[in-house]
């Protein structure tokens, strides 16, 4: 089983880091990854298991990326990834990756953990899934704008 894992140090307690990374996503998201045809407005973590996640755009259309697979703040967070190798929506829970971010305290701040797993369950491109989200666009630049958020 193939797994991307990225992490970062953040200058914030736990808690913190986890409101910023669930209330606050669009903040330090890139604007250009999205996936609707209107740009990027707002991207939704709804505070529960079973919960939505998902995009809106600058028109009020909702995108679909996922769902809360686990919600434990302020330290675990589990995301369905229903986006497949084309970037579309792929409402089968069977056929979606995970991205598992948890939230540790160290020192000061609190390192902050992604792995994203299981890209074998994607029917469309499952290696594209992979690619797109290890490369230079992908967790670790996407994390690093995560720890800028704090500075």
């Amino acid at each position: 089983m193939t797994e991307v894992r990225r992490s970062v140090l953040v200058n914030a307690g736990a808690d913190h880091a986890f409101k910023v990374f669930t209330e606050k996503f669009v903040t330090w998201w890139p604007a250009a990854h999205h996936i609707g045809a209107a740009e990027l407005q707002d991207v939704v973590v709804e505070p529960r298991e079973g919960g939505r996640w998902y995009e809106v755009g600058t028109d009020g259309a909702e995108c679909e990326w996922g769902e809360v697979l686990a919600w434990e703040p302020p330290s675990r967070l589990l995301l369905a990834w229903h986006l497949d190798g084309d970037w579309d929506y792929d409402p089968d829970p069977a056929r979606a990756s995970e991205v598992e971010i948890t939230f540790t305290s160290e020192g000061d701040g609190t390192r902050v953990e992604l792995v994203h797993r299981n890209f074998d369950r994607h029917f469309t491109k499952p290696g594209r899934v992979e690619s797109g989200v290890s490369g230079e666009g992908g967790w670790g630049g996407i994390l690093l704008g995560f720890q800028q958020a704090f500075v």
